[in-house]
């Protein structure tokens, strides 16, 4: 479905990231791949796959690095086709103790990126009227938890410039979303039931468990995997007329 179209999705050397360009792959897509840590072997995975497959590490906190970015896929890959905003970072604190560089470490991160990236990728998304956006919001874009004030004010953020955009393009080929995760099993997730086991001394299972009641009523945890299917059905010919849906995977958690 999908040979021929070029799709970056930043942060996506792990995690939610990795999943959705595996799956994009899977339908033929050239892919882009961007974030920290192992490198080689994310990439191997997503070739494995049989497509080309690129890399480039821009801080996705810095502009000038996204232009950079941007500029790279255009040479080596033609331009971005689709683009998947899902670099993001979080923070736990009291809002009166909330470390202002974290703040402002999390807005950049989380919200502003995606505007450079999309600011960068529309012109030739136009060229072409065809283009996929899809921003990795969260159920945290919708609802609110305490002591994640940047988050939330980012994931809010990112789903009414969704909304904007969407109505920007409406008339173009060129549609945008947004995807609204609950609980995912992420390392990070992870470590937090690890942690939360430890610290009440319960068994790990009973801590994912507790962890999930609070929020999640389905008790399971989104995958990679789900997020990535729900991508592929974003950028297909069927989703020609989703634009600016805040679309939530979260079990549940937003209906009560």
């Amino acid at each position: 479905m999908l040979k021929g179209k070029c799709a970056l999705v930043t942060g996506s050397t792990s995690g939610i990231g990795l999943g959705i360009a595996q799956s994009l792959a899977r339908q033929g897509a050239s892919i882009v791949l961007n974030g920290f840590g192992d490198v080689e072997g994310p990439k191997a995975q997503v070739a494995a796959l049989g497509v080309k497959v690129g890399y480039h590490g821009a801080d996705m906190s810095k502009p000038a690095d996204i232009a950079d970015m941007m500029g790279y896929a255009e040479r080596e890959f033609g331009g971005v086709d689709i683009l998947v905003n899902n670099a993001g970072i979080q923070h736990v604190a009291p809002v009166e103790d909330f470390p202002v560089e974290k703040w402002d470490a999390i807005i950049a991160i989380n919200l502003s990126s995606a505007f450079h990236t999309t600011r960068l990728a529309i012109p030739s998304m136009r060229r072409k009227n065809w283009g996929r956006i899809i921003n990795l919001a969260s159920t945290h874009g919708l609802v609110a938890s305490a002591q994640k004030s940047a988050y939330v004010a980012s994931k809010h953020g990112i789903v009414g410039f969704t909304k904007a955009v969407a109505l920007e393009t409406a008339t173009s080929g060129i549609t945008v979303n947004a995807i609204c995760p609950g609980w995912v099993l992420t390392p990070l997730v992870q470590k937090q039931i690890d942690d939360r086991a430890a610290r009440e001394g319960i068994p790990v299972e009973k801590a994912r468990v507790d962890l999930l009641a609070e929020k999640q009523p389905s008790l399971q945890f989104v995958t990679p995997e789900q997020l990535g299917e729900l991508a592929v059905f974003l950028v297909s010919p069927a989703a020609d007329n989703v634009r600016g849906a805040a679309w939530n995977v979260d079990g549940g958690w937003a209906a009560q």
